[in-house]
């Protein structure tokens, strides 16, 4: 695969400012300031590009909480259920293992995105088309970049896909 930098137009200062909060702003506002930026700037491939990325990276993370959540509640109410019914005096151990497990996941996951945060809101101030790990294909994927022909593309050139070639 070949480095996207070396194929898309540089960036201009505004693009990179707002690719930069598209990434800064993930840690307060969650997926809705991405969002904003990706409505907002629709001229700008760059800014979409960084801001689409971080609206996947909180989905994913959104999905994964809701799927921990699901497990851990039901786990509870099993617990819970099978204590009654056993009507034993110990304290059902479940409830005490599964409490430090799903802070720890919430919070190694909101350490994550905000070290993915930073890092990649440096790389969109320097002007680098960087990817998150399988984010960014799938973002390049979403905004059809790979149908787009980058060596032709100007700095205000519409953001449309490039014509399929005739065989």
């Amino acid at each position: 695969m070949s480095s996207p930098a070396a194929q898309w137009p540089q960036p201009t200062s505004d693009e990179r400012t707002m690719a930069t909060l598209a990434h800064a702003l993930q840690i307060v506002g969650g997926w809705i300031a991405p969002l904003i930026i990706f409505l907002v700037k629709k001229d700008s491939l760059f800014v979409r590009f960084h801001a689409l990325q971080a609206m996947l990276l909180h989905f994913v993370y959104i999905i994964c909480a809701m799927i921990f959540t699901v497990i851990w509640v039901a786990t509870i109410f099993a617990t819970v259920f099978s204590h009654v019914a056993d009507k034993s005096s110990a304290p059902p151990t479940a409830i005490f293992v599964l409490m430090p497990l799903m802070w720890l996941f919430l919070m190694g996951s909101w350490l994550i995105i905000l070290i993915c945060a930073i890092v990649f809101a440096i790389k969109a101030n320097n002007g680098e088309w960087a990817e998150y790990p399988v984010l960014g294909r799938l973002a390049r994927k979403f905004l059809k970049m790979d149908l787009m022909k980058p060596d032709l593309m100007k700095p205000d050139a519409p953001l449309t896909p490039a014509p399929p070639a005739i065989p």
